[in-house]
């Protein structure tokens, strides 16, 4: 029972969406540098071959650009992966996804639509559609692993206005939870992070602005803002050894934000 074993994730294979910035980015990093062939996928081949490039030199990554939001997209990006992997797949992250804000009373249909499909659609649908690579390579002592990035935000009510996206990570906490009892038996575990605030695009124009990011640190009760290593190894122990009897859990990498109520 050495930690070097628990916690091992070497030679594996993962899919990160929405892997070529922010919290995707991150986990991506987190993964190759530990010895997993990891593939990125997100829909700006602009952003995604360079962050692919860049995580290459750390071990092997690959990109496949797609629009998951799409029947079209996900499908060519399953297909695409097959063909690379025939063997399997041991690890999806869902990660990608998209926020919306807008005051109460004018806040427009198109704002729910898009959130929804991106956050909550698009990842049951990929998951889904991955079954049999996932179920390819599951054994009863090391299960293929699902892994969906929800957030605080679905788990106590946000300061803002941005409705969709805590009404669509709070749907993808119970759908992680209603696709783990139902995969049970497939030997696949699905299990959620829910971070609280981390470098990203979604958080940018607040955590570079010094005196926002030292206010939103300051609510938190670790008084800090996550970093790579923080949701990186959250990730790492789901999809090791060390997580393999958990499934349909729900873990908050906030720094106790959700503490809060």
């Amino acid at each position: 029972m050495l930690i070097s074993e628990l916690f091992s994730v070497e030679g594996k294979t993962a899919i990160v969406t929405g892997g070529s910035r922010g919290i995707g980015y991150m986990i991506a990093e987190g993964l190759v540098r530990n010895g997993v062939k990891t593939y990125i996928t997100s829909r700006k081949t602009q952003e995604l071959e360079p962050a692919a490039a860049e995580l290459s030199k750390l071990g092997t990554c690959i990109a496949i650009p797609a629009d998951l939001a799409s029947e079209e997209g996900l499908a060519g990006f399953v297909d695409a992966f097959t063909a690379a992997e025939p063997g399997g797949l041991h690890i999806l992250v869902n990660n990608a996804g998209a926020a919306w804000g807008a005051p109460l009373g004018e806040f427009p249909a198109s704002g729910f639509d898009k959130v929804l499909a991106i956050n909550v659609k698009a990842p049951f649908m990929l998951t889904q559609a991955l079954l049999p690579q996932l179920k390819a390579v599951a054994t009863e002592d090391d299960p293929a692993r699902v892994i969906m990035i929800g957030s605080i935000d679905g788990m106590v009510v946000p300061i803002g206005d941005n409705f969709s996206y805590s009404g669509s990570k709070a749907a993808v906490h119970m759908m992680a939870r209603h696709l783990a009892h139902n995969v049970a038996d497939d030997n696949i575990t699905v299990n959620t992070i829910a971070p609280g605030p981390f470098r990203s695009k979604m958080m940018g124009y607040l955590l570079d602005d010094p005196d926002s990011r030292a206010r939103i640190a300051k609510r938190v009760p670790r008084k800090r803002i996550g970093t790579p290593e923080d949701v990186a190894g959250a990730t790492i122990f789901l999809a090791s050894r060390a997580g393999a009897f958990l499934t349909g859990a729900l873990i908050p990498v906030d720094g106790g934000l959700s503490t809060h109520g």
